[in-house]
């Protein structure tokens, strides 16, 4: 087993790609590296990864810096709870900790949004603690080439999975193991059409001499999404200036900012949302009937099916009833500073541009 562990480092040390994160074994780095990973692809995060380090270099510059800013770093990323949470951390290793990044296994578990494997990751590469990595592509490896058939999104199924890496891994070398275990899976033991001609471990892997390895890892069905229908009201005044809110609720887009936003479960008609309750508390309905629809393709996040709607009107006569209290007003150069979601980010810079005149 030890020989098949020593394959993978034997592999990395040839193959492994320069990342700037594989160049430190800063903490800091490391962990904000992984946070960006944990639900993107590297060709993905990298620039965001470039991009964040720049502006926010060690803990104390993310925990000192406004929360709206970290956001619009991580626009475009998506699961926004994990800048949040790095955030939240920052903050706490800056005054609970003088600023010194923990540096045990358990330490680093503590801290908010990092879970066994991240905390394995940075225990190992940072510190050389000898802490075997489970991500998705370790999960995908072992499995295949193990010929793990219980489903790895399962308590059963992930042990086993654990199991196994333990019984290949190098404690010695426990941050090149790791690494090289993630980057064999995201370079040739992938979701779809694995390498499986050029793999080195043909002659091990179960699931390759058994041909299941496409069906490998086995997973229990996640729940359907559900579908959420976005009515959002976009208003422009006669000095081209916007009506915007910043939401403060628990959901995905906490502390980023929308346009005024009517949420159903179901389709609804455009009729029934303009003379809605909500909306008529915003605007003189009498006089929207002059106005623009954008429909933007369907969104989808990982358990919601994402309809946006977008209707579009122009200032008249201001006979508009829309509550300063509740909105902001700002020009267009402005929003684009402020951190919205991917949707709204779409809208603006293919629909909205075009629209208000500069």
């Amino acid at each position: 087993m030890k020989e098949i562990g020593k394959n993978f480092l034997d592999w990395y040390t040839i193959n492994k790609r320069k990342l700037p994160w594989r160049e430190t074994k800063d903490p800091y780095l490391i962990w904000i590296s992984e946070i960006i990973l944990q639900q993107t692809r590297i060709d993905q995060g990298l620039d965001y990864y470039l991009k964040f380090v720049k502006r926010f270099p060690n803990v104390k510059a993310l925990a000192i810096a406004d929360e709206e800013e970290i956001l619009k770093y991580w626009q475009g990323l998506g699961y926004y709870s994990r800048a949040r949470n790095l955030h939240f951390s920052a903050k706490y290793i800056y005054k609970n900790l003088n600023g010194v990044f923990p540096n045990t296994y358990e330490g680093i578990k503590k801290l908010k949004g990092v879970g066994p494997y991240t905390a394995a990751a940075i225990a190992s590469i940072s510190f050389d603690l000898p802490y075997p990595v489970v991500d998705g592509n370790v999960l995908r490896v072992i499995s295949r080439l193990f010929g793990i058939k219980e489903a790895v999104n399962t308590t059963k199924g992930h042990n086993k999975v654990e199991k196994k890496v333990n019984s290949i891994f190098i404690k010695e070398k426990a941050a090149d193991f790791n690494q090289a275990m993630m980057e064999f899976g995201a370079l040739y033991c992938k979701p779809q059409n694995p390498n499986c001609t050029n793999c080195i471990f043909k002659k091990y892997c179960k699931s390759y001499k058994s041909n299941i390895v496409n069906q490998i890892p086995y997973k229990e069905k996640a729940r359907k999404p559900v579908d959420l229908f976005l009515y959002y009201f976009v208003y422009i005044d006669n000095n081209n200036e916007l009506f915007i809110r910043k939401r403060n609720d628990k959901g995905i887009w906490k502390n980023m900012y929308e346009f005024p936003c009517i949420e159903s479960n179901s389709k609804q008609s455009l009729k029934k949302i303009i003379n809605s309750t909500e909306v008529k508390k915003w605007i003189n309905t009498d006089y929207l009937n002059n106005y623009t629809e954008v429909k933007l393709k369907k969104h989808q996040l990982s358990h919601k099916s994402v309809y946006a709607h977008f209707i579009i009107f122009f200032e008249k006569d201001n006979n508009l009833n829309i509550e300063e209290n509740k909105f902001t007003r700002v020009k267009l150069n402005k929003l684009k500073t402020l951190p919205v979601s991917k949707l709204i980010e779409n809208f603006i810079n293919h629909h909205l541009n075009q629209i208000i005149i500069h």
